[in-house]
């Protein structure tokens, strides 16, 4: 009896280390992995953003060139076109020729109170 008692714990004792060798390759395995996984993430990611980032400067950069263009091109119709000049004047200036009348419109949502002013009455 006591043979096959030392055989089953000969055999018990195998298989939990046999177990841990498992878990420990499986933890190896998956640091490993994740090691491999965060070297390729990392610049992936960087990638992104940084293509990302250039879009958007991109974009800033196409809005200025369509700013500075429109602002050119009232420039060049200040210093040439009169008839431009003269109706800038008197729009932003409130100029007027004389005998002429002008009207001006508000717009509908300039008139109407704030909610404050009206619960404070």
């Amino acid at each position: 009896m006591d043979h096959s008692y030392a055989d089953f714990r000969a055999r018990r004792e195998a298989t939990v280390w046999q177990r841990l060798n498992r878990i420990l390759r499986v933890l190896l395995l998956l640091a490993i992995w994740l090691v491999i996984v965060s070297l390729f993430i990392s610049p992936y990611k960087k990638l992104v953003q940084s293509r990302a980032e250039i879009d958007d400067l991109q974009q800033h950069v196409n809005e200025q060139q369509s700013s500075l263009s429109r602002q050119t091109r009232e420039v060049n119709l200040l210093k040439t076109d009169v008839t431009y000049l003269e109706t800038i004047a008197r729009d932003r200036l409130d100029l007027m020729k004389e005998g002429e009348t002008v009207f001006r419109l508000e717009l509908a949502h300039a008139a109407k109170p704030k909610i404050g002013d009206s619960v404070r009455k």
